[in-house]
Order: C-alpha cells, then sequence, then structure tokens
C-alpha cells in the first residue's frame, strides 16, 4: 500500500463537509500517483466546481477571490516582485496599493510562502485567491524563466550593495549580531536565487566554501561537482548566517559544527534540505544536501534492478525474520533502495520502525527515529528499545560497530525482518566485515538472507549520445578482447545544452546481489576469505558490479570511463 500524504487543500475541504474520508483518500492518491496539483484531482473528481473551491480557500483566509486583470500590471507592479522570487514560490503581483501589494500564489495554503516573501519585498504583502491556472500563465509571460541570467544579474546587484553589506558587517561582527545582516534584502535574495538554481539543475549537493581570498559555490550534479561564478568574499558570513536562520541554529556559534534541516518552497514544489556547517581556517563551510521527493522515486520498480535480482529481493524482503544488507559508499543510494523496500512492504497489518543517522525522507505510516549521539541515542540504544515495541520490520541505518551488529541478529533471531547497510566495496566483504566486528559466523549465516552491492553510474545523455570504436586500451582496461565484444556498441555523449556539455544526464545503478544458499553458508561458518565466497557466489550465478556495469555500456546507458571509475 502506498503511503498517505496529508494535503491541505484536501483537508480544508473534508474539514468543510464537501468529501467524504474514503472519496479524501482516493483523491490524495491519485494525487501522489499521477503528480498532478490537488484542485485538478478534485475537479476531475466532479466534486466540486473552480469557483467553490477557490470561495473555500479565501473564506478560510479571509480574504477574496480574484482574477488577474493585465492592464494593472504595470511595469511598476511588476518590478515589485523579483523574477527570482516569483518564480521560486509561484507567486504573482495582482495590484499595487500605496506600500501594500496584492499577490496570489498557487499554494495560497501554505503560510511559509509568506513568511519568506515579506523579507525580499519593500512592500507589504497581501493575499488573494485566483485560478492557479491564471497565475501559471501570467507568471510565464511577465516573469519567464532566465537560464543563469538571473544568477548573473544578481552578482552585479550585490556588487553594487557590496559597500553597504560590508560597512554592515564590520559593524555587526563586533556584537556577534548577524540576524540583521542575514535578513538583508540583498542576502535573503541571493541565497533564494541560489537555492532555486541549484533544485532547476538537479543538484543533490550545494557547497558553500570560504576560501582566504574568496567564497566559492559548488554544485553537485549527478555526482561531479560543479563551480558557480564566485560571489564577494564578504558575503561569505552572511551567506552563512541566513542559511543558519533557515534552519533554526545558532548563528552565532561558529566555532562548532551543527546540523540540521530547512524546508521551503522552491519553483512550487517541498524541497527539504539537510544542513552541515563545519568551522574551517577562513570561516564556516556549509554543505547542503536537497532532497527533493519530486525527483526520488521511492519504488524499487524504478530502481532499475536487473529482473532476477528484483525477484529475489521481493521474495526476501517478504520473509519473516533475517537481514537483508545493502553496501557500498556514502552516496550511492543505498538508503533510497532501503526506503523503497520498506515502501514495498508498508502495509497496514505490519509494524515499520528505522532508526537513522540522519532520517532523509519522512514516510507516512512508519516510526522513524534519528540517532542523537548528544541526547545518548545510540544505534544499539535504539534498537534495544524497538525490541520492546512490537515490531515486525526494522531498519537499521547502518551496522556500524560489534553492538549494532548483535542486536540485529538478535533481533532477526526472535522472529523480525531486518534490513540494514554496511559500508563495503562488494556484496561478500558484507560478511569478512562482520566477522572482522566480532561476529561470529555461525550467527551471520543463520540469519543472512541477502547481501545487495551498489554504485551509481552517470547516464549519456540521450540527445547527444553517439556510438564509438573502443581502443585497445580501453578495452584492455575492463579485461576485454574485441572477440568478446564482437559487434556490440559503445557510445559516449558529444555534449549539448540539454546535459550542460557534459556528455551525461542523470544517474543509474549498477548491482550485484549475493543471493545466500546453504553452500555459501558453510564457507561463512568456515571462516572462509571473502575472496572465495564471491567465487562461490558467481559460481551460483551471482552477476558481479562489472558485469552488470558492462551490460549497461552495450546498452548505451552509461560509458566505460564511468564503469571503470566504480567497479
Amino acid at each position: 500500500m502506498a503511503e498517505v500524504v496529508s494535503y491541505p487543500l484536501l483537508a480544508l475541504i473534508r474539514d468543510r463537509g464537501f468529501l467524504e474520508d474514503l472519496q479524501s483518500e482516493e483523491i490524495s492518491q491519485e494525487v501522489q500517483r499521477s503528480g498532478k496539483p490537488e484542485i485538478q484531482a478534485i475537479l476531475d473528481y466532479g466534486l466540486l466546481d473552480l469557483d467553490s473551491i477557490l470561495q473555500i480557500i479565501a473564506d478560510h483566509l479571509g480574504t477574496m477571490v480574484a482574477s488577474i486583470d493585465p492592464d494593472q500590471l504595470t511595469p511598476e507592479t511588476l518590478a515589485a516582485m523579483p523574477t527570482e522570487t516569483a518564480r521560486m514560490y509561484q507567486i504573482i503581483p495582482v495590484a499595487l496599493y500605496g506600500d501594500t501589494i496584492q499577490v496570489a500564489m498557487v499554494d495560497p495554503l501554505n503560510p511559509q510562502i509568506m513568511d519568506e516573501i515579506g523579507l525580499s519585498l519593500k512592500f507589504t504583502p497581501q493575499v488573494v485567491v485566483v485560478d492557479p491556472v491564471e497565475i501559471l500563465k501570467y507568471l510565464e509571460k511577465f516573469y519567464p524563466a532566465q537560464s543563469g541570467l538571473g544568477y548573473t544579474q544578481m552578482l552585479e546587484e550585490l556588487e553594487k550593495s557590496a559597500g553597504a553589506i560590508q560597512e554592515k558587517a564590520l559593524a555587526k561582527f563586533n556584537s556577534i549580531n548577524m540576524e540583521d545582516l542575514a535578513n538583508d534584502i540583498p542576502v535573503v535574495k541571493f541565497v533564494n536565487l541560489v537555492l532555486m538554481q541549484a533544485v532547476q539543475d538537479r543538484s543533490s549537493d550545494i557547497h558553500f566554501e570560504p576560501f582566504e581570498d574568496e567564497f566559492k559555490i559548488r554544485y553537485r550534479v549527478d555526482g561531479a561537482l560543479y563551480e558557480m561564478s564566485p560571489p564577494p568574499k564578504h558575503l561569505a558570513m552572511p551567506v552563512t548566517s541566513r542559511l543558519k536562520i533557515m534552519a533554526n541554529l545558532n548563528i552565532s556559534e561558529r566555532r562548532l559544527p551543527q546540523d540540521g534541516r530547512i524546508t521551503s518552497m522552491i519553483n512550487g514544489k517541498q524541497i527539504d534540505l539537510r544542513i552541515s556547517t563545519l568551522p574551517t581556517a577562513f570561516g564556516e563551510s556549509v554543505v547542503l544536501r536537497v532532497l527533493d521527493r519530486n525527483t526520488v522515486q521511492l519504488e524499487l520498480d524504478s530502481l532499475g534492478l536487473p529482473k532476477n535480482n528484483f525477484e529475489y529481493i521481493i521474495e526476501t524482503i517478504n520473509q519473516p525474520n533475517g537481514i537483508f544488507t545493502v553496501t557500498g559508499p556514502t552516496g550511492c543510494g543505498k538508503t533510497t533502495t532501503l526506503y523503497s523496500c520498506l515502501r514495498r512492504i508498508n502495509l497496514i497489518d505490519t509494524k515499520l520502525l528505522t532508526i537513522e543517522d540522519p532520517v532523509e525522507f519522512d514516510i507516512e505510516g512508519i516510526m522513524q527515529v534519528q540517532v542523537s549521539d548528544a541526547a545518548g541515542m545510540t544505534f544499539g540504544k535504539a534498537l534495544r528499545a524497538f525490541l520492546r515495541q512490537d515490531p515486525d520490520i526494522i531498519m537499521v541505518g547502518e551496522i556500524r560497530d560489534l553492538e549494532t551488529a548483535q542486536i540485529s541478529i538478535q533481533a532477526s533471531l526472535t522472529g523480525h525482518l531486518v534490513l540494514s547497510t554496511l559500508h563495503t566495496n562488494d556484496a561478500a566483504g558484507a560478511v569478512t566485515r562482520m566477522v572482522d566486528m566480532g561476529v561470529e559466523p555461525f550467527l551471520i549465516s543463520s540469519t543472512l538472507l541477502g547481501v545487495l552491492a551498489q554504485r551509481l553510474v552517470r547516464r549519456v545523455c540521450l540527445k547527444c549520445r553517439t556510438s564509438f570504436e573502443p581502443s585497445e586500451s580501453q578495452l584492455n582496461n575492463m579485461n576485454l578482447s574485441a572477440h568478446d565484444v564482437g559487434d556490440k556498441n559503445f557510445y559516449y555523449g558529444r555534449g549539448c545544452p540539454e546535459c550542460n556539455d557534459t556528455g551525461y544526464r542523470g544517474r543509474k545503478g549498477i548491482y550485484e546481489l549475493l543471493m545466500v544458499n546453504d553452500a555459501l553458508r558453510n564457507l561463512i561458518n568456515e571462516r572462509a576469505p571473502t575472496v572465495v565466497i564471491r567465487q562461490k557466489a558467481i559460481e551460483f550465478g551471482m552477476v558481479t558490479l562489472r558485469e552488470d556495469g558492462l551490460q549497461n555500456i552495450y546498452r548505451g546507458e552509461t560509458t566505460v570511463e564511468e564503469v571503470l571509475k566504480y567497479t
């Protein structure tokens, strides 16, 4: 059963008595499945007309329903709303009265938007309710997308106001009161634009890095880092403080690392950002992990698993007890795979608990607990408490030490299914890693159901994909001969505007699944080394990471360089 997410408009209409619980649940599942807006789904079900829906929203907000009159959208009115703010929050000015600006937004039931835009406007915003289709039409007409241009203009604007910001900064540093400076309109607009640009470019991480003579901003897209034009050096502290304010962190604490979360509306979508600050010699380095629910498909079917692996994993996660482990380096998609498994088995008659560091995505119907070393909430302590909570399935974010491994095994022996991750290079390495931790081999052999090793490789851009003849050295690197290759095609990306001239767009997984059978259990009990376990698994049909990578090369999905880099 798919998770059911709460939607504010549906909840409002249901509370007003226009929807029954069953209808509300059906529509929310339709919204989640199709990705269409709530209002459109309600209209499609024919339960209410557009005017009635808009009036219900207006009554709830204590405002009125309006329409956009193009004649009132004067240059002065349009200039009052910066392009990056309009596009980021999907909001448009309707009229300007003195120091008040009437605005209409696609998501008027989100109070956070009004709080955030109030900082970037020189006028007091007053919301009115307008048909979202009308808003989007005029948004495209009056605030067209500016690929990269907005960022360049913003840097120019910041250079102009550099003196004033620097003067304020010097005055504020002494009193450690950075809040006013962090809430300065140019700083707020700049941070919003950086976040918007990052989401638009499908970034997974944003790095803000202060050096002695410059302040760098870099995005990680499909696993590779790309540098933006650097903003003025004196912006490092105001920008860092702005991000810390957004995450409710202590802005005066600049000597210790801090972690937190930011939830923000960007380009009309709710984006979660995980923030980590680190004190360095020239200021605080800040890294944001972008968790965009719209781009991460938490479905096993969408992970691109080979058919045999997919079927074995489905069978494994439906077992009543045992341990299933996913291994690989940081950032290889282990958590996404485990979440997809949990989504698959998240049924009304099953109790699921997770202990994570940190919780990356909130999943409806699952009790998720975050590790907190400061509060003494370790993996081991949480797992002991879990066993008293009558769970059916437990997910352990990572088996790091002997204590966590032992309690996980104990849980699986007492009738629980345990899903977990480990940091090893390949699937067979997970067994010897647990033995090295101090776990008895007979306990591993009696509980381990399977180990999935995975890596993420960049996909070749389909727009500029070109076939080529591999050189002898490339074939040698992959231990292949011309005979092995035969008439199979190899591809690379030439580079085009679609992929920012990188030749790659998006990533996909390559996998290696160790299916534990009796022969492997005997080897585990005998403390066989990794290489022996690996060889025996290959005899039983295990496809290695390198072989799965080769299949992806032959299908034109990735390149030789990517597979060599990760396997």
